[in-house]
């Protein structure tokens, strides 16, 4: 048997979820993960070809830090949904500034070039372009706090996009319409997002085994928080309703082992499910609000009921930062029935003796 050295090549030893641990083995320690067990003809070619990208890439363009970016831990260890939006803005990013020249980064003309790119896009989309940017602006400044960039030319950029939904919360009219025209697994995906606040992603995902009949548990697949959410009275009421079909359902036939389930039973996926819902909207004539903004109207309704920003983010999984900054910019929207409780409890306190 001969044996072949390989050079560069760097192992990680990593804890898998059933508790099993897997070496895997890198060219280099930022280099592309390599396939197949060390010695197999797969190995073997794996890393020839990653010996090959690497020759390709000019180590004095932009095109080198995107790569590396994209092997780095701060890009795989992102949510599976996040780095394939990534990907798709990496891609056009590639195609106009993959041959910028890494020194010229430091020339005050290019920020000017950068902006006037998002520009351009911003012409299409507004927010388009800014989420573009923000990838370039991330891949940038994680070069930059590796030093293979002397600067960052995309710091505070500002925003095209300045968001408009602080009147997209879901009202009561619109919640008793849905409930009224929507089938019946529609409506328990809009009172399982009312009384969580979880994301849509999440709830798509959320299985039975989550739910004990007091409280649901969870781990949020952006944030990687774990939130644990007390069942209240209605939500209850419609989990046990779905509980007590599954058993009634007939012999033989499959299960969901996901609590949202389309009607025939099967899990949904995520655009499967967004064309369902706005068919249930325009059906139940629920205009100007999205599934995302029931997240939004859950973060109000727990304030309008008198609770701490704190409590609203243990039930949310929110920060504290972030429910603040959504109650005072996005959804709480200056709530005419938070001036009159303000006013009542003036009027108490001026009549209350000293």
């Amino acid at each position: 048997m001969t044996r072949i050295n390989l050079k560069g090549l760097n192992r990680t030893k990593k804890k898998l979820a059933d508790g099993s641990e897997r070496i895997y083995y890198y060219l280099g320690k930022g280099g592309p993960r390599l396939e197949g067990e060390p010695g197999s003809p797969e190995f073997i070619a794996s890393y020839h070809a990653a010996v090959e990208a690497q020759r390709r890439i000019p180590k004095d363009t932009l095109q080198s830090v995107i790569d590396a970016f994209q092997v780095s831990s701060d890009f795989t260890s992102l949510a599976a949904k996040t780095r394939a939006d990534y990907k798709k803005h990496i891609k056009h990013i590639e195609t106009e500034f993959g041959d910028f020249p890494l020194k010229a980064m430091d020339d005050r003309r290019t920020r000017g070039e950068f902006l006037a790119w998002r520009d351009r896009v911003g012409a299409v989309s507004r927010r388009q372009a800014d989420y573009r940017f923000s990838v370039l602006a991330r891949m940038i400044a994680w070069g930059f706090n590796r030093g293979l960039v002397l600067t960052n030319p995309c710091e505070r950029p500002g925003r095209l996009y300045r968001s408009t939904r602080s009147e997209s919360v879901w009202s009561d009219e619109d919640e008793a319409a849905f409930m009224e025209k929507a089938p019946v697994h529609l409506r328990l995906a809009l009172i399982l997002a009312l009384w969580t606040g979880q994301r849509q992603g999440d709830l798509l995902k959320l299985t039975w085994s989550a739910y004990n009949g007091t409280h649901i548990r969870l781990k949020q697949s952006k944030t990687g928080a774990r939130v644990i959410i007390p069942v209240g009275a209605p939500l209850k009421a419609a989990l046990e309703e779905a509980k007590r079909k599954l058993a009634e359902m007939e012999e033989g036939k499959p299960r969901p082992l996901t609590i949202l389930a389309t009607e025939g039973g099967t899990a949904w996926t995520e655009s499967g499910f967004r064309a369902s819902w706005r068919k249930a909207c325009a059906k139940s004539g629920v205009v100007g609000v999205t599934f995302h903004d029931l997240r939004g109207t859950a973060v109000t309704r727990l304030a309008l009921s008198g609770c701490s920003e704190a409590e609203i983010a243990t039930i949310t999984g929110h920060s504290l930062r972030d429910v603040a900054a959504i109650l005072d910019a996005h959804y709480l929207k200056r709530d005419p029935r938070l001036a009159e409780s303000a006013i009542r409890k003036l009027e108490r306190r001026t009549d209350s003796p000293n």
